[in-house]
C-alpha cells in the first residue's frame, strides 16, 4: 500500500517537476541574455552621448575624437566601430577596442544623422553566466522535488501504517484475538473503522461465548439422551432372542459411536487452530467411516471401498473429517449409484508450495445436474427431498480445520476435500499437479 502511494506521488511530482522545470530553466537562459543585451544597449547610449557631445557646427571629426571618455565603457576584450557619414567617401569608420573579436554578441544604435554605434562583446561570459543560472535554477527545482518527496513519504506512511494496523487487527480478529485496541491514528476514516472494529470485537465475543455455552449444554442433553438410550439396549441385550441381543449390541456401539462423535466435536470446537495439532493418519480416521457404512451399502447391492496411501497424516481434527466424510457417503448412497469409493492421495495446487493430502469420494451414478451444481452446498439447497444441510455442514466442517471441500466432477459426482499439507505428510513419486480447484 505504502509503495502504490508513493509512487503514484513521485509520478505526479516527476511530472509536475518536468512541466515546471523545464520551462524555468529555458527561461533563465534568456533572462541572461536579455541583461547582458540591456547591459551593451545602456553602454552604447551612454557612449552616444558622450560622442554627440563632442560634435562641431560641422559635423564630427573621427580623427579630433576624444575617445579617452568612451573607452571604460567598452567591456573588456569589446570592440567598439563608429561609423560617421562623411561627403567624400560617404561614411568614415573608428575601431576602439581589440581588433577582432572571436563569437561576437553585437548591439548597434542609430545616432541619426551623427552615424552609428556598434558594440561587439564575446559571447563566452555570458554563456558562463547563463550556465551558472540554469545550475541554480536546476538545484532549486531538485531541491524542491527533493523536500516534496520527504512530504510524500510522510505522508504515505501516514496513510499506509494506519490501513495496515486496521487490516492486522481485522486479522487477528478473524483469528480469535478479541481483545480491544485503543490506539487512534488521527484520521476519520480509519478511527470510524477502528470504532466498528471495537463494536464487532464485542458482539462476536459475546456472540461466541452464547454459542460455546448452548454447545455446553445441548452436547450435555444429547449425552444424557444417549445415555438413557444406552441403558434401554442394555436391558435388551438380556433378551432370550439372539436376533434381538445382536440388534441391542450393534444399537449400542451406534451410541457409543454417536457419543464419542459428540465429544469430539465439542472439543474440537473449543480448538480452533488447525496449524498446532498434530497431523492424524487420514487412512485411519476414514477406516471406521467406511466399515460404519458398508453395511447400508451392501443391502443396497453396492460396494464401498477404501484405498489410499496409508502413511498419509494431515494436521487436522479427526472428528471433523470423520464427519464430513459420513455425510459425502450418504450423499453418495442416496443420491449415487454403482461402487463408491474413497481414496487418499496428495496433489500438488497451483497456490500451494507444499502437496496437500485430498481425499476423493466417487460414485458411478448420474452426478450432479448443471444448474444444482453452483448451489449444491448452500445450506437448506436440495434437490432430492433432504434437509440440504449435510454438504453444508460438511464443508463447514472441512474448512473450520483450514481445509476445501469441492466438487471435482459433476458426471458422475466426484467430491474432493483438500486436508492441507504436514511436515510428515509423505509425498508419492506419483503425486500429481492440479489446477486450483473452483
Amino acid at each position: 500500500m505504502r509503495r502504490r502511494i508513493l509512487r503514484s506521488i513521485l509520478t505526479v511530482l516527476t511530472i509536475t517537476t518536468a512541466v515546471l522545470g523545464v520551462p524555468l530553466i529555458y527561461t533563465a537562459w534568456l533572462w541572461v541574455e536579455d541583461i547582458t543585451r540591456n547591459d551593451l544597449e545602456n553602454r552604447l547610449e551612454r557612449i552616444a552621448t558622450e560622442i554627440i557631445a563632442q560634435e562641431h557646427a560641422d559635423g564630427i571629426v573621427l580623427g579630433e575624437l576624444d575617445t579617452r571618455l568612451v573607452r571604460p565603457l567598452i567591456p573588456n576584450d569589446g570592440k567598439l566601430t563608429i561609423i560617421y557619414p562623411a561627403p567624400q567617401d560617404n561614411a568614415s569608420r573608428l575601431d576602439i577596442g581589440v581588433e577582432q573579436v572571436d563569437d561576437p554578441l553585437v548591439e548597434s544604435l542609430s545616432m541619426g544623422t551623427s552615424g552609428s554605434l556598434r558594440l561587439e562583446v564575446p559571447k563566452g561570459p555570458m554563456h558562463r553566466m547563463q550556465i551558472q543560472a540554469v545550475g541554480v535554477v536546476a538545484f532549486a527545482v531538485l531541491a524542491s522535488l527533493g523536500a516534496a518527496v520527504s512530504v510524500a513519504m510522510i505522508a504515505a506512511r501516514r496513510v499506509a501504517d494506519p490501513l495496515r494496523d486496521v487490516a492486522a487487527r481485522a486479522a487477528r480478529l478473524a483469528m480469535g484475538d478479541f481483545r480491544p485496541d485503543p490506539r487512534r491514528h488521527g484520521i476519520s476514516e480509519l478511527d470510524r473503522v477502528s470504532d466498528v472494529l471495537d463494536s464487532a470485537t464485542v458482539e462476536i465475543a459475546g456472540r461466541l461465548q452464547r454459542e460455546h455455552a448452548l454447545v455446553a449444554d445441548v452436547s450435555h442433553q444429547l449425552r444424557s439422551r444417549l445415555t438413557a438410550v444406552r441403558l434401554r439396549l442394555d436391558e435388551l441385550s438380556a433378551h432370550s432372542d439372539p436376533a434381538v441381543v445382536h440388534e441391542a449390541e450393534e444399537a449400542m456401539a451406534q451410541v457409543d459411536r454417536l457419543t464419542e462423535a459428540i465429544d469430539d466435536l465439542v472439543r474440537a470446537s473449543r480448538d480452533e487452530d488447525a496449524a498446532d495439532r498434530d497431523p492424524v493418519p487420514v487412512m485411519d480416521e476414514l477406516r471406521g467411516v467406511v466399515e460404519e457404512w458398508s453395511h447400508p451399502f451392501t443391502e443396497a447391492g453396492r460396494t464401498l471401498r477404501l484405498i489410499g496411501d496409508e502413511s498419509l497424516r494431515a494436521p487436522i481434527t479427526g472428528s471433523r473429517l470423520r464427519e464430513a466424510a459420513a455425510v459425502l457417503v450418504d450423499n453418495a448412497l442416496m443420491h449415487g449409484g454403482g461402487t463408491c469409493t474413497v481414496s487418499v492421495r496428495t496433489v500438488r495446487t497451483v497456490s500451494e508450495r507444499e502437496p496437500l493430502v485430498v481425499v476423493e469420494i466417487a460414485d458411478e451414478g448420474d452426478g450432479v445436474r448443471d444448474e444444482l451444481a453452483p448451489h449444491i452446498f448452500d445450506r437448506g439447497f436440495s434437490a432430492g427431498g433432504s434437509t440440504g444441510v449435510g454438504l453444508a455442514l460438511a464443508r463447514a466442517l472441512i474448512e473450520a480445520d483450514g481445509g476445501r471441500l469441492e466438487l471435482q466432477r459433476r458426471r458422475p459426482a466426484l467430491f474432493a476435500m483438500f486436508l492441507g499439507s504436514s511436515a510428515s505428510s509423505r509425498t508419492p513419486n506419483g503425486a500429481q499437479q492440479v489446477p486450483e480447484p473452483r
